[in-house]
């Protein structure tokens, strides 16, 4: 079973850590392209499908790195690396729902190019903490 966890844990963590790469280098600098006549309903409805695809695997990686870190030596994981990647798990998700989520509602509202931009450097901290995460699930899987 804790081999299956880990493996559950790094591909939701290494999907994630695609993916906000893929956000922060194409995604969100080409926010600067969408049309102001459009960019209310683009930004809601880039809100509502992003969610769909983003939020289950945020969940599934939340609640393996639970998992990890309590039962840290009955995975065989190191605990520094459990609560480490627990940690990054907080941050990503206080970064998600108290920075980003609120830019993207305004963004629902109307365009601003100065928001945009905000968005641009925010998300790096998700994305510098992903990228770590990632390194951490596979020295997870490789130290068992």
């Amino acid at each position: 079973m804790s081999e299956l966890l880990l493996l559950i844990h790094a591909g939701s963590t290494l999907c994630m850590t695609g993916l906000i790469w893929f956000v922060q280098v194409v995604h969100y600098p080409l926010f600067q392209k969408v049309g102001k006549d459009s960019a209310q309903e683009y930004f809601k409805q880039h809100q509502l499908r992003t969610t769909y695809v983003v939020m289950p695997l945020m969940l599934v990686e939340l609640a393996a790195s639970i998992l990890i870190a309590i039962d840290a030596f009955e995975t065989g994981v190191q605990p520094v690396l459990g609560f480490t990647g627990l940690g990054l798990v907080a941050l990503i998700w206080v970064s998600t729902f108290l920075v980003q989520v609120p830019m993207h509602s305004k963004l629902s509202s109307g365009f601003d190019t100065r928001l945009v931009k905000l968005l641009v450097s925010t998300n790096l901290v998700r994305t510098l903490a992903w990228s770590a995460r990632g390194v951490i699930s596979l020295l997870m899987l490789t130290n068992t």
